[in-house]
């Protein structure tokens, strides 16, 4: 902003006591400088207050009077307990629609706090209004009382025979005139010009003493000059904004100070000007620095919220995937607390989009575990139902409609979802103990018919022909493919006849050991890889991995029961007969394998929950 100094010459005048410069246009008048106060910045003011606290502290505010209130305050507290009900609402609608409710129907309840809020932010707001409409009342009295007394020194100046004699009170109406008090901003400059232009005529009409006049120049420079020293200063004072303001306040002197003598009046009033010029680059600069900080920290803040809005929360299927989104959400919150403010017109709608796709990350999580605990608490409920149903079955002796009913429990197992791992071994076993008991019963009640051992042998014996069959000309893949279908068919088979058990066992196994051998059969890592690669493609279904999971536990499980009663009948045999030696060979050997299996399995259930 320029700042000008006009003046009227002055002649045949012994005194002046007002300012000369008074046609000078008044210097725009801060009277605040706003600070930006945000829903981020009212959170850390107000972080450790709650709704009473805030309560509490405007109950005091209202009864301070009008000129004691601060707005930001009233401001800050305003935000923040708006923050902390919008905060309680969202909490409340939650639990609202947890019931089942519809988001339509809801309807927050009253809050008592919320009503005495509204009343106390009211009564405040009236007394500041009130202040306000004070000062403004007091401003245009005063404004009055000087167009008054410029008018009576207009009518003083024309009165050029009494000049002499009107002269002292000219002075008790320059007195007057600058201890009346301040007027609206907006008639201060037309004003001061007006009060000037009516002290200048005074003193081109005045016939007093030259002695008496050079007096007031001589008292009004020295109190210009100490005014361009206190405005010089400022140009070294480190915060801008108080350097600027303080200038305000020099200029308010400048005005009220009379003029000094003609020759040097242009010299005072450049050294000021100079002065002020300087504060005043320094403030333009100040804000126009901040104006460009405030600009990239739109941009970049623009883009934290486009590269949070860019994440795909709607078709997440697994808490791996959860998780991985929640950690870039959590690292963009972490970016944007790191920056300042934007301009004061976008910092808070920035602040409103970036926190409107946080909060709906967060419920669109929320409602996907919640979901997820209820299916699993469902599934978790059908699984026990079985297994009561199971256990209801295990003490029948109807062993063909018992094992089929078990049968198709079993099958409706597999069709049941996962549930939470801390249930699931545990309702597993459970289920698996029941039938396992039944099945174990009918195994003892059944197992003696030498006509089902023949028949048994009878096939492991064409099975073994079936293995001797394989030749070299065979194809490889299609000698590995019979060679893995013979040998599930031989676990299928059931007990032979104890005395053929030794022969035909070490039979089958040297035709197979040949087999593995002339191939190069690798069954185990083999059926390890094609395992690894059917986890891999259904690694984002959970509920696939879920029952993947379950059916080996369950193997795991059996397995490690057979081995369990292996090691318990070892100690009752006795190894003195050939027989005996014989028998613990193969069990020996049978004992290896299944421990050589439940590896495996353990292998492929860790697997498993390294993709969960």
């Amino acid at each position: 902003m320029e700042l000008r100094e006009q003046s009227q010459p002055v002649e045949n005048t012994a005194e002046d006591l007002t300012l000369n410069e008074g046609a000078m246009e008044a210097p725009v008048k801060e009277e605040n400088i706003e600070i930006e106060i945000t829903g981020e910045a009212v959170t850390d003011l107000g972080k450790a207050m709650t709704k009473d606290d805030i309560i509490a502290t405007l109950e005091a505010i209202s009864e301070k009077n009008g000129a004691e209130i601060s707005r930001d305050e009233v401001s800050s507290l305003r935000q923040h307990f708006h923050a902390i009900r919008k905060s309680e609402l969202a909490v409340e609608k939650q639990a609202f629609l947890d019931k089942g409710n519809e988001e339509a129907a809801f309807a927050p309840l009253p809050d008592p706090l919320e009503e005495r809020f509204q009343q106390l932010t009211e009564i405040i707001k009236e007394k500041k209004a009130k202040h306000i409409a004070e000062i403004e009342a007091e401003r245009k009295a005063n404004l009055e009382k000087k167009l008054a007394i410029i008018d009576e020194l207009g009518k003083m100046a024309e009165d050029t025979d009494n000049v002499n004699r009107l002269f002292p009170r000219f002075r008790e109406l320059t007195q007057e005139f600058k201890t009346a008090g301040d007027v609206p901003p907006t008639d201060m400059t037309d004003l001061y010009r007006n009060y000037s232009a009516a002290v200048e005529r005074f003193y081109d009409q005045l016939k007093i003493n030259k002695d008496l006049r050079d007096y007031d120049f001589k008292k009004n420079l020295e109190q210009k000059q100490l005014l361009v020293g206190e405005a010089e200063k400022l140009a070294g004072e480190e915060d801008v904004i108080t350097a600027f303001r303080r200038l305000q306040e020099l200029h308010d002197k400048w005005r009220e100070i009379g003029p000094v003598a003609k020759e040097i009046r242009e010299e005072i009033w450049n050294k000021f000007k100079d002065a002020s010029a300087i504060v005043n680059k320094r403030y333009q600069a100040f804000f126009e620095e901040r104006k460009a900080r405030e600009r990239e920290n739109e941009e970049k803040k623009t883009a934290i919220c486009e590269r949070v809005e860019a994440l795909d929360f709607e078709n997440v299927k697994s808490y791996a995937g959860w998780d991985q989104l929640t950690k870039e959400i959590l690292t963009a919150q972490e970016d944007w607390k790191k920056l300042g403010f934007a301009s004061k017109k976008v910092n808070n709608l920035l602040f409103a989009r970036f926190r409107e796709t946080c909060d709906k990350f967060f419920a669109k999580k929320a409602e996907y575990f919640k979901t997820m605990r209820d299916n699993h608490a469902a599934n978790l409920e059908k699984k026990i139902a079985l297994c009561e149903q199971a256990e209801a079955l295990k003490e029948s002796s109807d062993w063909k409609k018992t094992a089929d009913e078990l049968v198709e429990l079993q099958k409706q197992w597999k069709t049941v979802g996962p549930v939470e791992k801390k249930h699931s071994d545990a309702v597993w076993k459970r289920f698996q103990e029941a039938c396992d008991y039944f099945f174990d019963r009918r195994k003892k009640a059944t197992s003696g018919t030498r006509k089902t051992e023949q028949a048994n042998l009878k096939q492991k014996q064409e099975i073994i022909s079936a293995l001797k069959a394989i030749t070299d000309e065979t194809p490889r893949d299609e000698a590995v493919k019979t060679v893995k279908e013979l040998m599930a068919k031989w676990q299928q088979v059931g007990h032979v006849p104890f005395k053929e058990k030794d022969k035909v066992y070490d039979t089958y196994r040297a035709a197979v050991n040949e087999l593995y051998d002339r191939f190069d059969i690798k069954e185990a890592r083999a059926s390890m890889a094609n395992f690894t690669d059917s986890i891999n493609e259904i690694s984002g279904d959970e509920n696939k991995l879920y029952r993947e999971r379950e059916r080996l536990v369950r193997n795991f499980e059996q397995k490690r029961n057979e081995l369990k009663t292996y090691e318990n009948n070892l100690g009752f045999f006795s190894v003195k007969s050939k027989s005996g030696n014989t028998l613990l060979r193969d069990m020996e050997r049978k004992m290896q394998r299944i421990k050589e299996e439940i590896a495996t399995l353990e292998e492929k259930i860790k697997l498993i929950d390294s993709k969960l």
